[in-house]
């Protein structure tokens, strides 16, 4: 009777405590982190981004605080192409290396001061040999010294959304505790850096080229040979940076293509080069397997439409871009429509961008996306000296 009576009161107890959260011990299943799948990856951080649409198909201590080393690279990169595209620069520019430029330890293609390089051989420097000289003598080209680069790279860290960045110089040859980035924004500066500038590609995937030095000693050919060797392993492969320091451990950013699908791999803190890209094979491996992606270059023409109150009857339309729509749970893309809502009339003025209705994605009965259609001109609002000009023409005619 005495053990029967033990057994219910623990009985009450063991209920009372489930109902009240107040075990001793665990119960509960282990907090979902977001992260449904384990890879087995033994570097500290790991992102895998799908580039079109940004989704993050995998992540492993995405906000992980560490040292990038030499992938640091990235974001000079997305400066250099910038000047690139603003015009503030050509590739056919010469640049002249500094005696701080030379001055730079680690990878390098040993630029002596002094001598001259085209911009888009030092591109070939800092993205094939991953050279810490050429990195800094184009820092210095745009912005007048590394320092003023600098900014501007933390600058176009923060309003690419980068939030737990800070860099120190241009290349990450710095052991800085205040030279940091993570996993999660490395991958959000590789995605600029290729999808508006898909140029690097032609740089990203030489395996091996010479450029030559002119200096005061003569001329010599020197070898740039590519520090990724996914280009060799993975047959998909078409970038992108590597990095190594005794701080930061073996890093990369690794992107692929296949099937028209863009990935971003990102390994931080990777015990050996081996293990480094290693895993970021087994990343893209996995997001190819479980990824689709729909894209609609929204090149099909658009009808105008009708403005009242304006100097001209109609406006031109476009769309405000393109469309992307990622799946990773087997659905068939394929089968995704659109559906263009415009307005039926605007009234003038009409400014150039003003939204004039969406196209609107939708897998079955269920809405995916949409992206805005926006007047492609400006239409004044009509006043009496154009009244007036209407009728004189229209008495010509």
């Amino acid at each position: 009777m005495r053990v029967n009576r033990k057994r219910r009161v623990m009985a009450v107890w063991l209920m009372i405590t489930i109902l009240t959260g107040i075990l001793p011990f665990s119960i509960y299943a282990e907090e979902d982190t977001g992260n449904t799948t384990d890879l087995g990856l033994q570097s500290k951080a790991a992102v895998l981004m799908e580039a079109s649409t940004g989704t993050i198909i995998y992540e492993n201590n995405p906000d992980q605080v560490l040292s990038p080393a030499s992938i640091t690279k990235i974001m000079t990169l997305v400066l250099i192409f910038d000047a690139l595209e603003s015009g503030q620069i050509s590739l056919e520019e010469q640049v002249t290396t500094s005696a701080h430029a030379k001055s730079m330890g680690g990878s390098q293609v040993f630029l002596e001061e002094g001598e001259v390089q085209t911009v888009d051989t030092l591109i070939k420097c800092i993205i094939i040999a991953s050279g810490n000289d050429a990195s800094v003598a184009m820092a210095e080209y745009i912005a007048g010294s590394e320092q003023e680069f600098v900014q501007k790279m933390n600058e176009r860290a923060k309003g690419l959304g980068m939030e737990n960045t800070n860099f120190e110089d241009c290349c990450g040859l710095t052991d800085s505790d205040g030279h940091y980035t993570t996993a999660r924004d490395v991958a959000i500066m590789s995605r600029e850096l290729i999808t508006k500038y898909p140029a690097i590609f032609n740089y990203s995937t030489i395996w091996m080229e010479n450029i030559t030095h002119v200096t005061a000693k003569g001329s010599s050919e020197f070898g740039l040979a590519n520090t990724n060797k996914l280009l060799k392993q993975y047959q998909w492969t078409t970038g992108l940076k590597t990095g190594s320091t005794s701080k930061a451990k073996y890093c990369v950013s690794a992107t692929a293509r296949k099937n028209d699908i863009d990935l971003i791999a990102v390994i931080m803190a990777a015990p050996d080069y081996k293990i480094r890209f290693a895993e970021a094979r087994t990343l893209l491996e996995y997001g190819f397997s479980h990824c689709s992606v729909y894209k609609d270059l929204n090149e099909d023409k658009l009808e105008k439409v009708k403005v009242s109150l304006g100097v001209s009857e109609e406006v031109k339309v476009e769309y405000k871009g393109e469309f992307s729509y990622l799946s990773t749970t087997g659905e068939n893309v394929n089968e995704i429509t659109k559906k263009i809502c415009l307005k039926e009339k605007a009234e003038a003025p009409v400014k150039k961008g003003d939204v004039m209705g969406t196209a609107e994605y939708y897998l079955g009965e269920t809405k995916v996306g949409s992206v805005d259609i926006v007047a492609a001109e400006e239409v004044r609002k009509i006043v009496f000296f154009d009244c007036i000009k209407k009728l004189v023409n229209a008495l010509w005619i």
